[in-house]
């Protein structure tokens, strides 16, 4: 719409021109941020939106020479194969689900207690020095993990056998004996993953403003009540978004980490086997794509399903700590 000038001032004028200049930058601000945007948005359509047709594979036998469309339809079968026969697919299930957790709480604790010890250096060269030695395990392939981690547990040799024949007792035979894995997992997860999760808190806990904890040491807190009734307080948002976001990947398992730790040792399938081993073996025996696009499928309904309740419930105890 046009913008009449005759009879106006010529500081209205001028007020008149600086609105136009100033939409003119903001769309040009714009423009540049959403051509900046269009590279990772053309990654998420193609890699993420556009095969989502490809999910009617799972209700499918497919067969390449077939094609999607062109493969019998089998409803449910898919599905039925990974829950059925002797309880395997409930056990799997309970498994990934309980890895899962003990990897969501450990990592937060593991992650917030490194965060608040590097926080308390003051030192800024010390302060990167644990910050590198602490991140760099994230780095390391979990091949090699996979390779030190039997250099550790093996019977003959192992650095832990050898420690434990020193003191006069006799080793166990760790890859024969399933009881122990929750705790060997949940341990080099959490070695390798805590630095990685503590830069979040560590960038959360720099955005505090200096001025609050000025304000407590005034008042006579000591730096355990400035953690607990500050800091803590403040990166509740930041813990509820990072767990939800966690939360909706609790139904899928890192199968890296568990074929590179555990491998296809039937020993340990009572403790260490997942939906994603599971479905890995049940590809190399029957090369089944509809049963991969299954479990994929059903991991990816249910991880919706707690992000929405989850966020629910929060939303429910404190609408402002939701993630929507």
């Amino acid at each position: 719409m046009a913008i009449a000038v005759e009879g106006q001032t010529p500081k209205k004028r001028a007020w008149i021109e600086r609105l136009k200049l100033g939409n003119r930058d903001k769309f040009i601000t714009n423009a540049n941020l959403a051509l900046m945007c269009l590279p990772a948005l053309a990654m998420l359509i193609v890699f993420n939106y556009m095969p989502m047709f490809g999910l009617v594979i799972a209700f499918k036998d497919y067969r390449f020479a077939k094609g999607i469309f062109g493969s019998d339809w089998v409803g449910l079968n898919n599905f039925r194969f990974i829950f059925g026969g002797a309880g395997t697919g409930w056990r799997i299930v309970w498994h990934t689900v309980s890895y899962n957790l003990i990897f969501i709480f450990t990592g937060l604790v593991g992650s917030l207690a490194l965060a608040f010890l590097i926080n308390e250096i003051h030192t800024t060269r010390a302060s990167r020095v644990y910050q590198a030695m602490a991140f760099l395990p994230h780095f390391v392939s979990w091949v090699v993990v996979g390779i030190f981690a039997n250099g550790f547990l093996r019977h003959d040799g192992g650095i832990v056998s050898k420690f434990l024949l020193t003191l006069g007792r006799e080793p166990p035979y760790f890859y024969q004996s399933p009881q122990f894995w929750p705790y060997i997992l949940a341990a080099v997860n959490l070695w390798k993953g805590v630095g990685f999760g503590s830069i979040t808190y560590m960038a959360g806990m720099i955005g505090i403003d200096d001025e609050l904890y000025e304000a407590a040491r005034i008042d006579g807190a000591n730096r355990w009540q400035e953690i607990r009734f500050i800091t803590l307080p403040l990166l509740v948002p930041l813990i509820v978004t990072v767990t939800l976001l966690s939360l909706g990947g609790i139904f899928r398992g890192n199968l890296e980490m568990f074929q590179m730790m555990v491998g296809t040792n039937p020993l340990l399938y009572s403790t260490t086997d997942i939906i994603d081993t599971f479905v890995f073996r049940s590809l190399l025996t029957l090369g089944s794509l509809g049963l991969a696009s299954a479990a994929g499928f059903f991991q990816s309904i249910v991880g919706l399903i707690m992000i929405l309740a989850t966020n629910t419930l929060v939303r429910t105890v404190n609408r402002e700590r939701a993630l929507y």
